[in-house]
């Protein structure tokens, strides 16, 4: 099973590389003894996220997810990186592909598949719904110090 290589654990930043995306199937996620999902990788955890969670995954052609979920608190975005599909949220079925995103608030019973003949890659960014504010929106701060690259 392939493993994650982190290339700077700082104060304020970690940086991990997951490696290339077609080498994406090559990862394996255990949710128990009978429950393995190839293609699939969490990273919150291995860069030090503390207010959501992400996750990469690689569909074979011809493969789905072969479950719907829900979630308690947490809505999703779901960024399409490469291939084509079909995503389902509700029983509505609709076509994805490179580019598209999804978002699906926490009750919405969702499920996607490969309909293409290319791996379909998505991340997936989960976090807390109904939490951003307007004031969320204005929290960058552009400093007035010059950027030094050594």
């Amino acid at each position: 099973m392939k493993e994650l290589k982190t290339i700077i654990k700082a104060e304020h930043a970690t940086a991990v590389d997951f490696g290339h995306f077609d080498q994406l199937s090559d990862y394996v996620l255990e949710l128990g003894p009978e429950v393995k999902i190839p293609g699939k990788v969490f990273g919150g955890q291995a860069v030090g996220a503390t207010g959501g969670e992400f996750s990469f995954q690689s569909f074979a052609p011809g493969t789905e997810t072969g479950f719907l979920h829900t979630h308690k608190n947490h809505e999703e975005l779901y960024f399409f990186l490469h291939g084509k599909g079909e995503f389902q949220v509700d029983g509505q079925a609709f076509p994805i592909g490179e580019g598209s995103v999804v978002r699906v608030a926490p009750a919405g019973k969702r499920s996607v598949r490969n309909t293409g003949s290319e791996p379909l890659v998505m991340l997936c960014v989960q976090y807390r719904g109904n939490t951003f504010t307007s004031d969320d929106a204005t929290d960058g701060v552009i400093l007035n110090e010059k950027v030094v690259w050594k």
